[in-house]
């Protein structure tokens, strides 16, 4: 029976470019087995770190916190009727309780704590728990300075003041330090599942920017773009944004950073000596990637890219390398933007640093270093003072702008991709760009 079940599973993975990606079924035994690993080893440390005993999650169904939503199991694709969490951490017996103020266990990792029969009054049932309890502090989540950690809506929060014996009220805090580090903290096992996602999204793109997929002078950027989308829809996967491509060229003047992003022409025929660019990110099991790398459109007579095109992307590799060698434990984003920015342009480069969280959401939460309209620094309610923790990933995003006298004109090389700061410092998830990718690709007998 076993050898049949694995045969089944066999069958159901789907192969890209040397990597399986696993049937729906399969995906949802790691996302459990994932979440039991966070809930029963990473939890309760995250917990003691930030010196928090009671963390309450309150949402009703169609309005999750996004916190909550990574926390419900594979099968669950919402939260249902009013969902209540509750996780005591009871530090000198080394415990944790991982309760639901439900009829129903939430998958096999939080109980059921709520018999209806007995107590009809589901507020009722999560203060009998909260007093039994007895806690140093109750941790919501509400936050100014962080988005995904301000997930407690106003009707439930003033309901939960209502029920809530008065004399716990002023032991109610803010999770938003727990509610950042639980959804910005990868575990080993995550790593190794990123490190094959970003391989996944790699391979996306280096097909796009192929002449599989492109023809000079008759295929246009938006149909690479839908190329893209529906070959992730294809493999199962989502996309959790819109992918972007966009065109520099000879002929065209430098415009403002949104042009990459909003605002540019649709449907822009590539040519011979385009330089493309792509914004591009996947969903896989509950893991996102952000990702933007670029190609150069071979004219007929070349074989391989202008020099002022690769030195320019050996000017965006230094950018990236000033900006990772500053990432250290502890120094918030604007002190890591203002160190880099400082030592790059003292080089002689022209960048713009917009690093952002990368993990649980495409734009997630953590250590935040500069805005594409904030190089002076972000402000606090972007995470100013929220420092820069091991164990977490980011999408490393930048550009830097150079003049090419061949073009007569400025261009920026933009790049992004995922790297892992540990406890051994920083590397990047699954490499990075050091080379244009080239359409056509160089085949032997080119030339010849």
């Amino acid at each position: 029976m076993k050898k049949i079940v694995l045969l089944i599973c066999l069958l159901s993975q789907i192969p890209v470019a040397g990597q399986q990606l696993l049937s729906e079924r399969e995906r949802a035994r790691v996302v459990d087995e994932i979440l039991a690993e966070r809930f029963d080893n990473l939890l309760p440390k995250l917990m003691d770190q930030v010196d928090l005993d009671m963390w309450i999650l309150i949402s009703r169904e169609y309005n999750e916190d996004p916190v909550l939503r990574t926390m419900l199991p594979a099968t669950w694709l919402n939260a249902r009727r009013r969902t209540m969490l509750l996780f005591y951490r009871d530090k000198a017996k080394n415990t944790i309780d991982k309760l639901a103020v439900a009829r129903y266990n939430v998958g096999d990792n939080i109980q059921s704590a709520w018999d209806k029969e007995k107590e009809p009054d589901q507020w009722q049932r999560l203060m009998q728990l909260i007093e039994e309890r007895n806690p140093e502090n109750i941790g919501l989540n509400f936050s100014k300075d962080h988005n995904i950690a301000d997930g407690l809506d106003k009707t439930d929060y003033m309901e939960f003041m209502e029920k809530l014996p008065k004399k716990y009220h002023k032991k109610v805090v803010s999770a938003e330090q727990l509610a950042v580090r639980w959804i910005e903290t990868r575990t080993e096992r995550e790593m190794i599942i990123y490190d094959q996602l970003v391989d996944v999204t790699h391979d996306i793109i280096a097909e796009a920017f192929s002449e599989n997929v492109i023809t000079p002078g008759v295929t246009t950027t938006t149909e690479v773009e839908w190329w893209m989308r529906q070959k992730v829809t294809d493999l199962g996967l989502e996309t959790w944004f819109h992918p972007t491509v966009d065109v520099q060229r000879t002929s065209e003047e430098l415009v403002g950073h949104l042009y990459s992003f909003s605002g540019r022409p649709d449907d822009m025929v590539i040519r011979p000596g385009d330089l493309l660019h792509c914004d591009f990110g996947i969903t896989y099991l509950r893991l996102n990637t952000d990702c933007q790398e670029l190609a150069y459109v071979l004219k007929p007579e070349e074989k391989e890219a202008p020099k002022f095109l690769v030195d320019g992307l050996k000017d965006g590799n230094r950018v990236q390398d000033y900006l990772t060698n500053n990432m250290i434990k502890g120094k918030t984003g604007n002190e890591i933007l203002a160190k880099a920015l400082s030592e790059a342009k003292a080089a002689g480069l022209r960048p713009s640093i917009y690093t952002h969280p990368l993990g649980s959401y495409g734009h997630s939460a953590g250590t935040t270093i500069g805005m594409w309209d904030a190089q002076g620094g972000v402000m606090k309610d972007d995470g100013e003072n929220y420092p820069l923790n091991p164990n977490t990933v980011y999408a490393i995003e930048l550009n830097t702008t150079i003049t090419i006298p061949e073009w007569k004109r400025d261009i920026r090389i933009m790049l992004e991709e995922a790297g892992f700061y540990g406890d051994k410092g920083f590397r990047y998830v699954n490499g990075r760009q050091t080379e244009l990718l080239l359409i056509p690709r160089i085949k032997a007998h080119q030339g010849n």
